[in-house]
């Protein structure tokens, strides 16, 4: 379905239900397509975005690392 802006304006709601329906509506300007509407879908989750981009240190959880934290914490250091 094409339609001209001044009618989208007038018949949005109508229109939404078209596109729920499945309709391709595509609004135009002077019989010149400039939009598309379509379904709102709502992005996949991506997992594992950073694999391969963090690298943590074996000794991450190392005693003398948590004391130096904890002392930088505590504004010891």
């Amino acid at each position: 379905m094409i339609i001209n802006i001044h009618e989208a304006k007038t018949h949005l709601s109508k229109i939404l239900e078209a596109v729920q329906r499945g309709e391709e509506v595509i609004i135009a300007k002077a019989n010149k397509p400039i939009a598309e509407i379509i379904p709102y879908q709502k992005p996949a989750l991506q997992l594992g975005g950073f694999e391969g981009k963090i690298v943590i240190s074996d000794d991450f959880d190392s005693e003398a690392l948590n004391e130096e934290v904890a002392d930088l914490f505590q504004g010891r250091r």
